[in-house]
């Protein structure tokens, strides 16, 4: 099922390891996809502030021959999302709310299209082996990605796997100084680029316990490190340039997990009704 990533994907998970001139060029394209599509290199580069050799790397990082290949690329991807899609812009209007929400639906539905169709079978069928037979499961996070790393740890739990978070780096780190060839580390973080994140995977994998990154740039450092990798997609940059906040992806990656460990296996089934049960007080 493992599809190619689209050329919008590309730009949006190597975001943040681009120089500055060609954030210009990657900002330009995300909020002017269609304008991109008919202009030339000279234009683009008078519309973005940047030079035409800068555009032509910023192609080639990209994994695009060229400028031309980038437009074609662009042009498609266009025609595939209005096939039977209501026609959206990136705009988000106090004053156009019923259109605002249009535009977000449809940016968190390609997020989590694109996040299924990079998914490698292969790869997965494997992480799903080696979380049913872990010793424990280790969920480490920081900053906006903590809440992701907590659900997964309460999900796991509930289907009888011994799982474990913090959000205290410090606690994480310590944690994993414990760990054995036995034990998995799942690493979540939107950029892949955290310098304490990548401190744990380092003491993970001194200690041999296998890791599992779960990022936006399978190029990232984290990415790199880790055993196995699933990339996420993100489209908040098409309304906000700077700051990546989303968590959509990451939490239906924790939610297919949870999905493929437990959907036909009665043991299972048992310790979610136990848990109800010792909770069912509790509920009005």
């Amino acid at each position: 099922m493992e599809n190619k990533k689209t050329a919008l994907d590309i730009i949006f998970s190597g975001y943040d390891n681009f120089f500055e001139a060609e954030k210009k060029i990657a900002n330009y394209i995300m909020n002017n996809q269609e304008k991109v599509i008919e202009m030339t290199i000279a234009e683009l580069a008078a519309a973005s502030g940047a030079s035409e050799a800068t555009i032509s790397r910023f192609c080639k990082k990209c994994n695009m021959k060229g400028f031309h290949h980038l437009k074609i690329s662009l042009a498609k991807e266009i025609v595939e999302s209005k096939e039977g899609a209501i026609p959206v812009s990136n705009d988000i209007d106090e004053h156009n709310i019923s259109q605002s929400l249009q535009n977000i639906l449809a940016n968190k539905i390609e997020e989590l299209r694109q996040t299924i169709s990079m998914i490698n079978e292969k790869k997965f069928k494997e992480i799903l082996d080696l979380l049913k037979n872990a010793k424990s499961v280790q969920f480490v996070a920081v900053g906006n990605t903590i809440p992701v790393a907590l659900d997964g740890t309460f999900k796991f739990n509930q289907i009888g796997i011994l799982a474990v978070s913090n959000t205290i780096w410090e606690t994480q780190l310590a944690y994993t100084y414990n760990l054995t060839k036995n034990d998995i580390v799942i690493v979540i973080s939107n950029s892949g680029a955290s310098k304490r994140l990548m401190t744990i995977i380092d003491v993970a994998n001194q200690q041999g316990a296998t890791t599992i990154a779960i990022t936006n740039n399978d190029l990232s450092p984290i990415a790199k490190a880790s055993d196995y990798h699933i990339t996420t997609a993100t489209r908040e940059k098409l309304f906000m340039d700077e700051y990546c906040f989303s968590r959509v992806s990451a939490s239906m990656v924790i939610e297919i997990l949870y999905l493929f460990l437990t959907v036909g296996k009665d043991h299972v089934y048992q310790n979610i009704s136990r848990y109800e049960l010792s909770t069912a007080d509790d509920k009005i």
